[in-house]
Parts: structure tokens; sequence; C-alpha cells
């Protein structure tokens, strides 16, 4: 890859729409795209201009009438000067338009190739490229607002904090050795105390924002376990507002994991269905069995499913010893309440410092009444 290269790529999505956007990147960006741009003299304008004209090929043969946009380093995304091009969205334009710089002499760029050459160029630092990308997958509000956070440099403003409070220990801590045999104090003891705990509570924060930074942008793992038949597919169908998963009376209906996307108040979870939990009765079933600890294993949260008609408290505790790792969120969710109403749910869950929540699926109290579903959060 040579970074002197003027590249050019594809800057929308592929396929048919009503425009496309061609960006090229380089030192004779602006010179290249003269060459075919008909309208105004390109390298005659300011920056941060746009410009209506149309794009001919070598013969003079009109290829699309187009905007041309323009940004002289390195006030650009990439620091050199860039050229956007606005075209009609045809798949055949686009090519054509790429096709015919390329001729030229301008290069394919990479993947990511633009991003590359602002890091590279100082227009943005590594935290802020890698926010580029959250930005344009982010599929919910929470992990758009951190990307733009992060974009916008919220995460190098931390870094550099801390990096200065680190630097201000270590001057003080020199200072103290150096001069040890002096009677000179340079900072007393309660100082150099508040400085650490800030420098611990920095790292903290850090720590702590990578992840629920992960958790947003990759999804919150939440697993839905429990017995057969304990309704963990009927819950996921409702909570998906479709039929995802079968639903059978008979046991073991799910022999491998389901997943699926659900966007809640804009976080994204990852919901997984499983294998019902139990003595397995074949090679097939043991592994769904398995498969079920081993995705509880790496999840974030837990939905324990059980039926209050067949499942005793002491069973209920068993599952949950099984299941239960120290970082696991468990919400634990009593299924069948309508067929047995007299059950006492809190008698599950006597000595856990369990908290009854409200479902969180939109329904009304009496569409949850219906559904038989009542949820307790497990403070441990």
């Amino acid at each position: 890859m040579n970074l002197s290269d003027t590249i050019i790529a594809l800057a929308t999505p592929p396929g048919v729409g009503a425009i496309g956007v061609i960006r090229l990147s380089g030192e004779d960006a602006i010179v290249l795209a003269d060459r075919f741009f008909h309208g105004k003299p390109l390298n005659e304008q300011p920056s941060h201009t746009i410009h209506f004209g149309t794009i001919r090929d070598e013969t003079g043969r009109i290829v699309d009438e187009v905007l041309v946009s323009l940004f002289i380093a390195p006030r650009s995304y990439t620091g050199e000067n860039v050229v956007e091009i606005s075209c009609h969205g045809s798949n055949y334009i686009l090519e054509e338009v790429i096709r015919l710089f390329i001729r030229a002499g301008v290069r394919q760029a990479q993947p990511g190739e633009f991003t590359l050459r602002a890091f590279l160029n100082g227009r943005m630092d590594l935290s802020q490229a890698e926010a580029v990308a959250d930005l344009i997958a982010s599929a919910s509000s929470e992990a758009h607002k951190l990307a733009i956070a992060q974009l916008r440099g919220g995460v190098s403003d931390e870094i550099k904090r801390l990096r200065q409070e680190l630097l201000d220990f270590a001057s003080l801590i020199e200072l103290e050795l150096d001069f040890s045999e002096e009677d000179v104090e340079f900072a007393d003891r309660t100082q150099l105390h508040h400085l650490i705990d800030r420098i611990q509570t920095l790292i903290k924060a850090l720590l702590d924002s990578f992840q629920l930074g992960n958790a947003i942008r990759q999804g919150v793992s939440t697993v839905i376990a429990g017995r057969p038949n304990a309704g963990k597919s009927t819950l996921l169908n409702a909570l998906l507002n479709e039929e995802r998963a079968i639903v059978s009376e008979i046991a073991g209906t799910t022999r491998d994991t389901i997943e699926e996307l659900l966007n809640i108040q804009g976080i994204q979870f990852r919901i997984i269905d499983t294998a019902g939990i139990r003595e397995a009765h074949d090679t097939i079933e043991a592994l769904g069995v398995e498969r079920t600890l081993e995705k509880v294993r790496q999840s974030a949260v837990l939905v324990y499913v059980f039926d209050v008609v067949k499942t005793s408290p002491g069973q209920v505790r068993h599952d949950l010893a099984q299941l239960i790792h120290p970082d696991l969120k468990v919400l634990v969710v009593a299924n069948k309440m309508d067929l047995n109403p007299y059950t006492q749910f809190e008698h599950y869950f006597e000595g856990t410092g369990g908290r009854e929540e409200e479902a969180g699926t939109g329904e009304s109290e009496v569409q949850r009444s219906r559904m038989g579903f009542r949820t307790l959060t497990l403070d441990r």
C-alpha cells in the first residue's frame, strides 16, 4: 500500500439508488478530477465548495451530470486533498466513473484506507478512528450516542487526563527519590494519596466504560434458560412479538440455541433461547444442554424461566445454583401463574434478596396476567 497514491472508492453503499458518492483522496485528487470534470476549473475554487457540471470520458462522451465537493488539504477528512463526486446512483455510472479515474492512474482504495490516512495525518487518534466503524455499524440510539462521543474525543480526553495525572505522580515520586537525603518535602502524603485516588478513579471509569461500550456495541448477551416446557420459547416469542420459536406441549422441542436481536429503550440485547436443562435422554439432547450451560457462562444476563405448576422451590434453587456465576445478572420469571394464582411467588426466593419487577415487554397489566409471567431480580 503506497500512501502517496491518489485513491478512489465508492463512499455510499453499493446498489441502485438515487445518488451515489465517489471519493478521491490524495495530493493529485483535484488535478485528476479537473481532467474529467466539465464545469468551473476545480483547481481555482476554494475549499468546502460544491460545483455542478458533467463527467466526460477520454472521448468527450458525457458519463453523468454531477455535483463535485472540494476539500483542500489539510481541512478534509483524510488531511489530504479530497474530492467527492455525487452521481446518479446507477451501478453502471458509478463503475464507469471509477474505471475512468483508475485508467488515469488513481488506485482503488483498500478497505478503511481513507480513515487510515486520516489517522496517519493526525486528523483523528486511534480511538476516534475506531469510533468511525462503530458509528457506521450503530444499530441503536445508545450505540450511536456512544460512537458520537468517542468520535468527538470523549475517550481521548479521559486518556489525556489519566496520562497527565500519571506524569504528575511520577514527577513527585522522582523528586522525592532524588532529594530523599535532603530535609525537603515536595509533596505531603495527603496530596499523594489524593493523586493516587484520582488515578484509580480514572482507571476504573475507563474500564467500566469499556465494558459498557462493548455491551452496547455488540448487544447485551441475554440467555433464556430453564427446564423443558417451562415457557422459554413462549417468552422469546412474546418479547419479539412474532412466532420465532416453535412452541409445543412436548418437552424438549428446542434442541439448539436460537438468537435474535431486540432493541429495548435504545439498547441492543442478543436474546438467546436455549434447550431445556434436564438429564439428557440422547446424545443430541445432551449436546443441547451442554450448549445451554456454555451460553450461560458466556452471557451477561440470565433470564431463568420456571413453571410454577410443576417446579418446586427446591428445584428452582438447584437450577440457579447450577447456572449462576459471579458476574451474571439474573432475572427469574415465574410462568403459568394464571394456572396457579395462589402460588406464593416470594416463597421460592426467601432469603435471596430478590425483588419483584414489572414485565418489560410493553404489555398492559391485564395482558401480562394472561401471559402468566411474573418476574423477580436476584440481588446477589
